[in-house]
């Protein structure tokens, strides 16, 4: 895990608003998300919070982690963007996870998970990132992938295919959420897709602030 003193920047930028009734200190509500978010397991967060005299079910800091509606700032602006797709296995079923990462500083820009891939869907997807972060002027590192030739061929996109390279950046993220999802069962035990894409949000949020 990331050192602590790491972890300190973020925890003042998680917004708590959704927080009607709670009696536990928004202070460690706060810090249970990030050590949630940052790679400790549901049951371990639980563990601090009884070192702190806290009381809670791992479901409770589920729902903080969710409701707190956490994802990548926007109006980044990267001269490059690798982006590419892999396969995530959620209750047995395959779906498709896309993500773009800027490769020179590591950030992840822009996370979406589908059922399937289809031209459309990569389509979909880069017309997202440019919404979000308005990217202009950017060469897009893909790899052979059709759909994602297409899609970039679509908006009329610089881009270039690289198969190592740049293009790490976002292999050592896949490679971090698939270890989380497996390792970490109750993350994603008996979840919907629609909880999972928002987990990943919140999961891009954590990463672009620990790196």
């Amino acid at each position: 895990m990331p050192e602590n003193a790491r972890l300190s920047p973020s925890i003042g930028q998680l917004d708590l608003d959704f927080v009607e009734r709670e009696a536990t200190l928004r202070l460690l509500m706060k810090l249970s998300i990030q050590l949630h978010l940052a790679g400790l397991s549901l049951s371990n967060t639980v563990r601090v919070l009884d070192i702190f005299g806290v009381e809670r079910a791992r479901s409770t800091v589920h729902n903080w982690v969710h409701k707190a509606n956490l994802q990548p700032k926007s109006g980044q602006n990267p001269d490059h963007v690798a982006v590419d797709e892999t396969v995530i296995r959620l209750n047995g079923e395959q779906y498709w996870l896309y993500a773009a990462v800027d490769p020179e500083s590591n950030e992840l820009l822009h996370t979406d998970l589908e059922p399937t891939r289809t031209k459309v869907i990569a389509s979909s997807f880069f017309s997202e990132l440019r919404e979000k972060h308005g990217v202009v002027d950017v060469v897009f590192l893909v790899d052979g992938d059709k759909a994602l030739n297409y899609a970039c061929q679509r908006h009329d996109l610089d881009f270039r295919y690289e198969r190592h390279g740049n293009r790490n950046s976002v292999e050592r993220i896949f490679w971090e959420v698939k270890r989380r999802t497996s390792s970490f069962s109750n993350c994603f035990s008996n979840a919907d897709a629609e909880t999972a894409d928002e987990w990943l949000r919140s999961f891009a949020f954590a990463w672009n602030q620990l790196i």
